[in-house]
């Protein structure tokens, strides 16, 4: 990240003080809003870890600093008019300090978004291995019992659609989503890839 040209941007605008919105880099959510001079996005850009310019405190101020709860960067990007910056990040825990997932309520979220939070979530079940856990047990079961699970899943779906109601086929509908996460996770993808291959599908046929 450190190519990205903070010099480009227009400090002259607002007195040296940007807008800079955080959005969690998998789920889309809006995580945040805080500003940033060139020294709080100079500090990001080296150290990894979102930082902004305390209008309150009057200095740098690295998310997370008190709580642990730090923001990785993943991406800086410019509005069109270089007067606004839009973060990307990875959040280490809630990033509001009321505990919550954004500043903005967890209702801010975008639907879908939990697909990405679901695909973390059994990330993490595969590293941990809780006792009790489901997701654990089709873990350890091994590829061919996963697989063979995303099958039936997938054969109920489609009797669902055509003899069942539609509370019946979107249980089943999640139930086949759900044990293809876990297949792809066994083979180290995520749904991430599924949607970057779903995306140069389309653009390929533009």
């Amino acid at each position: 990240m450190n190519d990205f040209d903070a010099q480009k941007l227009d400090w002259n605008k607002s007195d040296g003080l940007l807008p800079a919105v955080v959005q969690h880099w998998r789920s889309g959510t809006v995580l945040m809003l805080g500003y940033m001079n060139l020294a709080a996005l100079s500090q990001t850009l080296d150290s990894g870890k979102v930082t902004f310019w305390s209008r309150s405190k009057q200095r740098l101020w690295t998310k997370g600093e008190s709580s642990g709860n730090f923001l990785l960067l993943k991406s800086i990007h410019a509005d069109c008019d270089n007067d606004a910056i839009l973060v990307t990040a990875e959040a280490q825990g809630p990033t509001c300090h009321l505990g919550t997932v954004s500043c903005f309520g967890d209702a801010s979220a975008p639907t879908l978004a939990f697909l990405a939070e679901l695909d973390t979530l059994i990330a993490g079940r595969e590293v941990e291995r809780p006792p009790g856990s489901y997701t654990t047990e089709l873990f350890a079961s091994g590829l061919r019992r996963m697989a063979q699970k995303v099958g039936e899943e997938g054969v109920e779906t489609a009797l669902a659609a055509v003899v069942q109601d539609e509370h019946a086929l979107l249980g089943e509908a999640a139930d086949l989503i759900y044990h293809l996460l876990i297949l792809l996770r066994a083979r180290q993808l995520g749904f991430a890839a599924v949607v970057a291959t779903l995306q140069a599908r389309h653009t390929a046929r533009q």
